[in-house]
This record gives structure tokens, sequence and C-alpha cells, in this order.
């Protein structure tokens, strides 16, 4: 059977799927709008809260294991995990925010939240790795749809917690437990490999462009009616009607695959016009090929880049007797830009200087996340939907704006990527002095411009990682890269924000630290941690600008043509 090429229908039909799947994978953004309900229903204190909040970032990104599994099993398994363990860790939430069932035990809980969590690493992984593969000449602008798309799924739920639901934790608790898993059913049979193209597609571009539209134009809907819907008294068909356009608008990507279905001959005849005589006959015959293609094809695993069922060669042993007999050579290491095996990349020092950027940018960033409803509180804003959206939308931008801005000065200049989480951190230290000096007006604009540039260190991070070492063993960098996000969340929330905020409330109203269970209120509640944090970001720019200096020559070797060349991988 012949090979799919970059373009044809089956990979788009992935990456529309791909892009709900990927608004199911941001359950973890969630955690704000049920964390309130976590603390006056069970009775918890700031400090058991915010180590709640870690457990909803080891979840969510400790993905070593879907990352594995990514080189094992096809794309449908992986996501089939997923549903299962968001199925019964929201499940168990629900029965203790309801209370189904009564007095379960911290740890449960705890436990619960991050098998729950958990199904984002392997439903992104799944989706990430399968795309990047299918389009890894446009991996950039691939990655930044899809993270963006996740940066608006906290929109998304917003808007459901808040339209549909009526602000109730327990019914979106239900709805986390039941409506992502069958929905993860629906659609992880059309998220499969396909043969990638051997060079960059005319019409590839035009494509991108028109989900990276209809994106923004997802996100200003959504950022709009939720402030509509927060602001003035609609109706209940009204509202009703903002999720009807809201489905419609995430079905968007789907229309390309419909488009090269109903107009597939007037995009190959281009291609036919400027063929020899000598090759007519051959064309025809693809033609006619290409009209009986279904919308799905099953295609050979085994042509796959990168594909699940790729094997690692020949047995170490069976090299060191070739090797020891003089039949072959010895391997030689893979250099930067090459397919690299994991233990290859722990020995190196960008694998390093990259995790540490990382872990600056999004440990930070999560921090605020994860106590965003507190930090409002804490400010006078009871109401903190309106907080989150702008936050979701500005993970958005970064997101979408932060592949878009790369993938062109990378083409044009061979401009590293990490250049942009230079920059982006650099603006997060003036934002967390913004949040600390506590300024009447300003904690909505900075909670927007501090959504962007956190959106920008995902949508960087990914296409840098596989630039660097390779898209064989991506899923493994890829997750082992995200484990910056629950250490972060760990250290600068679970030990620091949370330890300051109870000892603070304590202070106010004179209670035990560990008994209390009540608000603080006032700048002081974060303003240490928000010092400490643009600190820590201090230290994320130095070790960019030099990861930035050492990766320059791997970026003018890949782009030095303009566009993206495959290197020559080296034989292990």
């Amino acid at each position: 059977m012949a090979n799919l090429k970059g373009g044809t229908r089956p990979p788009w039909v992935g990456l529309g799927a791909a892009v709900w799947l990927q608004i199911a994978s941001g359950n973890a953004y969630n955690f704000p709008l049920y964390s309130h309900s976590l603390k006056s229903v069970l009775g918890f204190n700031q400090h058991q809260l915010t180590m709640l909040g870690v457990a909803n970032d080891i979840g969510e990104n400790v993905g070593l294991l879907p990352g594995y599994f990514c080189n094992k099993f096809p794309p449908w398994a992986v996501l089939l995990i997923g549903a299962l363990a968001c199925f019964s860790g929201f499940g168990v939430l629900y029965l203790a925010v309801s209370r189904t069932v009564e007095s379960l035990p911290y740890w449960l809980l705890w436990l619960a939240l991050c098998i729950a969590t958990n199904s984002s690493a392997w439903f992104s992984t799944a989706i990430l790795v399968t795309n990047m593969r299918n389009f890894p000449v446009s991996r950039g602008t691939v990655a930044g749809i899809l993270k963006g798309y996740g940066g608006l799924s906290a929109a998304v739920f917003t808007e459901i917690y808040s339209v549909l639901l009526r602000h109730s934790s327990s019914k979106l608790l239900a709805f986390l437990s039941i409506g992502i898993p069958l929905l993860c059913i629906a659609l992880m049979y059309f998220v499969r490999a396909c043969t990638p193209a051997s060079g960059e597609d005319a019409s590839e571009r035009g494509h991108f462009l028109f989900i990276q539209a209809a994106s923004v134009v997802l996100g200003l809907y959504l950022l709009t009616t939720t402030i509509l819907d927060d602001v003035l008294s609609l109706t209940p068909p009204i509202s009703f009607s903002f999720i009807i356009i809201m489905i419609l608008l995430l079905m968007a990507p789907l229309a390309i695959p419909v488009k090269m279905t109903l107009f597939r001959s007037r995009t190959n005849r281009p291609e036919t016009s400027n063929q020899s005589p000598t090759s007519s006959v051959g064309s025809i015959n693809e033609n006619v090929d290409e009209k009986t293609e279904p919308l799905l094809t099953r295609i050979s695993s085994a042509t796959h880049v990168g594909s699940f069922r790729d094997s690692d060669g020949p047995s170490e042993i069976d090299l060191l007797l070739a090797e020891g007999e003089g039949a072959v050579k010895k391997k030689r290491r893979p250099k930067r830009g090459e397919d690299f095996k994991f233990f290859e990349a722990l020995v190196k020092a960008d694998f390093w200087l990259l995790f540490l950027v990382y872990f600056v940018g999004v440990g930070t960033g999560v921090t605020v996340l994860n106590n965003l409803a507190q930090i409002g509180i804490a400010q006078g804003v009871h109401d903190t939907t309106i907080l989150l959206s702008l936050f979701s939308f500005g993970n958005f931008v970064g997101r979408l704006g932060g592949g878009i801005v790369s993938e062109h000065f990378v083409r044009s200049k061979t401009m590293p990527r990490t250049v942009w989480m230079t920059w982006t951190q650099v603006f997060m230290i003036a934002i967390y002095l913004l949040f600390a000096s506590a300024i009447d007006g300003t904690l909505y604009a900075a909670t927007a411009l501090l959504g962007i540039c956190y959106g920008v260190q995902f949508s960087i991070m990914v296409p840098t990682v596989s630039e660097l070492f390779g898209l064989k063993h991506f899923g493994i960098f890829y997750n082992f890269m995200s484990l910056g996000n629950p250490i972060g969340a760990f250290l600068f929330s679970g030990l620091l924000a949370g330890y300051i905020y109870d000892n603070e409330a304590a202070k106010q109203h004179g209670l035990m630290l560990l008994k209390s269970s009540v608000s603080c209120l006032g700048a002081n509640c974060f303003r240490v941690t928000f010092l400490v944090l643009a600190g820590v970001c201090g230290f994320g720019v130095i070790l960019s600008i030099i990861l930035t200096i050492r990766i320059k020559p791997v970026y003018e070797m890949l782009y030095s043509g303009g566009s993206f060349r495959l290197p020559n991988s080296s034989s292990h």
C-alpha cells in the first residue's frame, strides 16, 4: 500500500481530534475552581490545600511511564490508560466533595488527585508525540498549536463550570470523571501515526494558519463570554448558546480534512501540471488512488518515523561481538540535533540547563496558579473566575505566540528558541514584583501577563528538546522536562507559599498555625513568596543566557537553509 505523505487527510484528522483531547488534558487547570470546596467542605488549612496542589502538579507532569509506553504501544492504548486514570481519580474526589462518602483520609484524596491529573500526562504525551512525528518539519508550529489549545482548556472548563454547572464543584468533578473519559474513548481511534512528508508541503502553511486563527477567535470568545456571564445576568438560553458556539469553534480544525476530502481533485492539479509526459500515466494512477482513498487509511507502522514499533536495531551483545571481529565500527555517540537515547542525553550539560530553565519558568508560574483563588481573596477579589480566565487566555497567547514567533525567527535568523524563555523570565521578575506590591487595579493585568510568560515556557521547551535530542525518544525527554512543574510546585507552593500564608493568617486571627483554616487578607499573605519567586527567575535568566549561547551552533546547523533539515542520525 502506498505511503501517506504529509498534508494528506489522515494526519489532519488526527490533529483535529488532538485539539479536543488537548483541551481534555487540561483537567489539572481546574484545581482553582474546586479547591475552595476542598478547603471549606473538608476543613483543610492552606498548607494542606497547597500540598493537594502539589499532588495536582505531580500527577499532571510525571509522565515518564507514558513517554516509555508511546514507543511500545499505539496512541489509542496510551489514551485509554489516561481515560481510566481520569475516571478513577476524579471519581474519588467527587465522592468526597459531594459527601457521598464521609471522612475519606487525606492521603487517599492526595493519591486520588495524583491519579486524576496523571491522565493529563497520558493524553498530552500520546497526542503530542504522535502529531510531532506526523509533522516533523513543522514541529514548532504543531507544538505551539497543541500547547495553545491546552492553555485554553482552563477557559473552556471555566465556561462549562459557570454556564452549564452553575459554579458547582461537585458537578464539575462528576463531569471530569465521566465526560472526559467518554470523549477520549470516542476520539482515540483518530489519533494515529502517519508517514510524514519528506519535505515542506505548500498547502501546509495555510492549514496551520487557519487553525491558529481559529484558536485565537476561540480564545477571545471564551474570555469575552466568561466576563459577560460574570458581569451580566444572562438568561439560560443565551448562556447555552455560548456553549454551542464554543463547540463549533472547537470543531474548526476538522474543516481542513473535510475540505481536503470534498475538494481533493483541485489540490492535485497543480502537482501534476508540471510533470513530464513520461510520468503522466503514473500520475493518473495516483489521482485515481487518491479519489478512492478513505478518510482514514491503515498503514504499516513499520514505515513511520519514530513509530511506536521502531526497534533499537541489533542487540548490544551482537554489536559488541561484531565490533570485536572487526565487522562493524564502534558506535559513535550522537551529536546534538541527532537522536539520543535517554541515558545519552542525561550526561549532556545542555539537557540539564534546559531542564533548570524550564523548572524556573513553570515552577514559579504554577505556584501562582495553584494559589490564585487565595491570592485574589487576599487582595479583595472573591470571585476568581475572571482571574482564572485571564490567566488561561494569557497562557494560550503565550503558548501559541511562542510557537509562531520562535518558528519565524529560528527559520529567518537561526535564533535559538530559548531566547524567548530568557526574555519572558525577565518580564516575570517585574510581574512578581508587581504582585508583591499589591497596588490596587494591577491584579488582573499581572495575572494575564504572567499567563503569557508561563505559556511561552511550554511552547519553547517542547520543540527545543526535540531539536537538540531528536524525536525517536521524544516522549521520555518531554515528560522528564515536565518534572520541573511539580518540583517547582512542591518547593515554591507547598513548602514556601502555604507555610507563609498559614503563618500570616494565624497572626491575623490569633490562632494556632496548624489549626488554622481561615483566610488571610492583605498584601503580606504572599509578599515574601513573590519576592522569592522574582529572585529565582533572576537565576533562571542567567542560566537561559548560557544555554542560548551554547546551542546557537546547533540551530545554525539545523536551519542554515531557512528551513528545518533532518540531520543524519547516529547509528544506534
